[in-house]
């Protein structure tokens, strides 16, 4: 199950899951088939698939720091919340089915899919904030760190949709935070599942280093390239979680 050709196979998929994580997130779509498909069994699947994208969210935010694109010391407020949040759903996940999310998750990404379809401009220029940012990253740091720790599929999506639509943030803006955010859950969770012993540490770095530079070279991209590129990607990516969602 981890010899070596089955280690390199999984750091390239580490790599092009980093890669588009980075710039829209959805990078689970590729990473959890993947560990599924090389004969890991679910649990074990959902505990590595945690360890690497930690390594691709980590390298992303702090790119996304050294850009310029966001920075983490005036996000303490949001960090702190979606730390709580990805607490408490990471804790309850434990006591209830979360295959029972599903269907709302789907619905609530069409509407995000269609919504952003049908405004081109969205996300292209920083508008005003429509709530104090204090109340937002208390509330959205709570709800969607609670989500993640619980079920996660397109927490990147809603961060990104939530900051852009409710903060004003630009699509480039909005995407860096995003990583920050990520981050912060996935550690959370990862937590959870060291201390049950579900980790396989040596995919789990493999599959870490392929996110580390896929990672690094999606959020350059990002910072060189136009906000309309972004968002190509970003439908793109909530339309294949969706069906990921309605297929598995």
């Amino acid at each position: 199950m981890t010899d070596f050709f089955t280690l390199f196979l999984l750091f390239i998929a580490g790599i092009f899951a980093g890669f588009i994580d980075s710039i829209a997130g959805g990078g689970g779509i590729i990473t959890l088939p993947a560990l599924l498909a090389v004969g890991i069994p679910p649990h074990q699947a959902l505990a590595t698939n945690k360890l690497q994208s930690s390594f691709g969210s980590f390298t992303s935010a702090l790119n996304y720091s050294r850009l310029g694109l966001m920075n983490p010391k005036e996000l303490f407020t949001g960090v702190f919340a979606t730390f709580t949040g990805a607490a408490l759903g990471s804790i309850n996940v434990q006591f209830f089915p979360a295959d029972k999310l599903e269907s709302m998750i789907v619905v609530m990404l069409i509407v995000i899919f269609i919504y952003t379809l049908l405004t081109p401009k969205l996300g292209l220029k920083p508008k005003p904030h429509k709530i104090p940012h204090t109340l937002f990253y208390i509330l959205f740091g709570i709800l969607i760190g609670f989500y993640d720790g619980f079920f996660g599929p397109g927490t990147g999506s809603f961060w990104t949709i939530s900051l852009v639509l409710l903060l004003g943030l630009d699509l480039k803006s909005a995407t860096a935070e995003t990583k920050l955010f990520n981050f912060v859950s996935n550690i959370v969770s990862l937590s959870v599942f060291i201390y049950a012993g579900l980790v396989i540490w040596s995919v789990g770095v493999a599959m870490g280093v392929g996110q580390i530079i896929g990672a690094f070279l999606g959020s350059n991209m990002v910072n060189k390239r136009e906000i309309k590129f972004i968002r190509i990607f970003f439908l793109i990516v909530v339309a294949l979680t969706i069906i990921k969602l309605i297929l598995y």
